[in-house]
């Protein structure tokens, strides 16, 4: 199969694209530089020169593709609701090049962005979304709906926790912070969870939907379902070497800033019925064996 990728430079693109060709894809990556089209050319590789913003070369080389991997996203938080909108129309410009043609199209979402006051426990693939008017970055699943509408075959891929150990998310923020302020916090009792996965797991799910997914699924990647925040800030303060501390609710925005409401949130997520559909069989290192071996950057 021909696949089309977009992040195929990135963090998750520089593990998915060796599995994909390793398991006979001819894969066509997308790269807005020069570092990046070398890394691409030697993992085997062709390379499509441009960026998110180019709306019609994506849809030109959809187009030419058996089938599109959208793993792209920009996270700048900051401007978070603009980056959302342009993901929205990134998928709508993908998608208009597959309308009827049952070529997949893989968007890539959070296991986060699941509306939680609609459940009672971990998040599982046939929850609902919130909506973008409640989260920008819910655009991303709205826009696949829409897409899906105008018959696309659309897979959303539901991302946890995504790491090795040298990246670490959302949690390289609360490394950061923990430098600045001197310690390492969790909130009241440190009961609320984080899901994780390995970015080889990662991989090896994006390969498995993309050759065996059903239209209209939801996939999580999900290997443990739940970290308690309190084991992640004992094992992070062991690897910087600073003191641990619980907080009040009520300290938690002056502690954690614009990451406040995620420090507190508890979210646990499924992927029993991936599993069964797909026979992912996630066997990367659990979250925090890979917290505790971080870069010595970080340290």
């Amino acid at each position: 199969m021909r696949v089309f990728v977009t992040g195929a430079t990135g963090f998750i693109g520089s593990y998915l694209v060796p599995q994909l060709i390793k398991a006979g894809h001819q894969v066509v990556g997308l790269s807005r530089s020069d570092k990046g089209a070398e890394a691409l050319t030697r993992a085997g590789a062709e390379v499509f020169r441009g960026d998110l913003g180019d709306l019609d070369g994506l849809h030109a080389a959809a187009q030419m593709a058996d089938g599109v991997i959208h793993a792209a996203f920009n996270h700048d938080f900051s401007r978070l609701k603009e980056h959302s909108e342009e993901d929205r129309k990134v998928i709508d410009a993908l998608g208009a090049a597959l309308v009827g043609s049952d070529k997949p199209l893989l968007v890539s979402s959070g296991t986060g962005l699941v509306d939680r006051t609609k459940i009672n426990g971990p998040a599982t693939e046939r929850d609902v979304p919130v909506s973008s008017a409640d989260f920008p970055r819910a655009a991303t699943e709205e826009a696949a709906d829409a897409v899906a509408a105008k018959g696309v075959r659309i897979i959303v891929v539901r991302l946890s926790q995504v790491h090795d150990t040298a990246h670490q998310g959302r949690l390289s923020q609360h490394v950061k912070l923990a430098r600045e302020k001197g310690y390492v916090a969790y909130v009241d009792k440190g009961e609320n969870r984080l899901s994780a996965v390995h970015v080889s797991d990662v991989a090896l799910l994006y390969r498995l939907a993309l050759e065996q997914g059903t239209a209209g699924a939801r996939y999580h990647a999900v290997a443990e379902e739940g970290v308690p925040m309190r084991e992640i800030a004992e094992v992070l303060a062991e690897r910087l070497s600073l003191p641990v501390r619980s907080i009040t609710p009520a300290e938690t925005e002056d502690y954690f800033g614009w990451i406040a409401g995620l420090a507190t949130i508890d979210l646990a997520a499924s992927s029993a019925l991936t599993r069964q559909e797909l026979g992912w069989n996630p066997s990367g290192p659990g979250l925090l064996t890979d917290l505790r071996e971080m870069g010595s950057g970080v340290a």
